[in-house]
């Protein structure tokens, strides 16, 4: 029986070499999804709430990341706030790409190209386990909160609010 290899993109290897407890949870991506994050919960029978979304927004035109539940949305003037900023708005996907070496739809927080100023929604505390994009579509991590700050150096922000059309 041939054996499998491991999983390795710039995330899981960031964790690996970190030293941090981690879970893969690798799903066959459907290219009719329009939400990867969504998908990803509904595949893996995670509760959207503890699957969060990796985007980069521009604050007063530097590149930040935010991480927010798939079970809601990103707060624009949360996020430009919790970044010491005055106007956000969502990075050109062609740019989100570039900058974090990751595709859309697989963009991580962890392993990007380069350290970018991190929001992770406060939610997230309240979950022992959340679970992120490990770096490709169709695959997502599960990780502890707390290392999810520690290895990106995020901050806690309450930058994310529900989704009015899932209540």
């Amino acid at each position: 029986m041939a054996r499998r290899q491991p999983i390795g993109t710039p995330a899981t290897l960031a964790l690996t070499r970190a030293g941090m407890e981690f879970s893969v949870h690798a799903y066959e991506h459907d290219v009719r999804a329009d939400s990867y994050g969504r998908e990803a919960a509904d595949v893996l029978g995670l509760d959207p709430a503890r699957v969060f979304k990796t985007l980069v927004a521009d604050v007063d035109g530097s590149p930040v990341v935010a991480v927010v539940p798939v079970s809601g949305t990103l707060d624009l003037k949360a996020l430009a706030a919790a970044a010491g900023g005055r106007k956000a708005e969502m990075a050109d996907p062609a740019t989100a790409q570039r900058i974090t070496g990751y595709v859309v739809g697989g963009i991580s927080p962890i392993g990007q190209k380069r350290s970018l100023p991190t929001f992770l929604d406060s939610t997230a505390i309240d979950h022992e386990r959340i679970y992120v994009s490990g770096g490709r579509r169709g695959l997502d991590i599960g990780v502890t909160p707390s290392d999810l700050i520690a290895i990106t150096d995020a901050a806690f922000a309450r930058i994310g609010r529900p989704d009015r059309t899932s209540t």
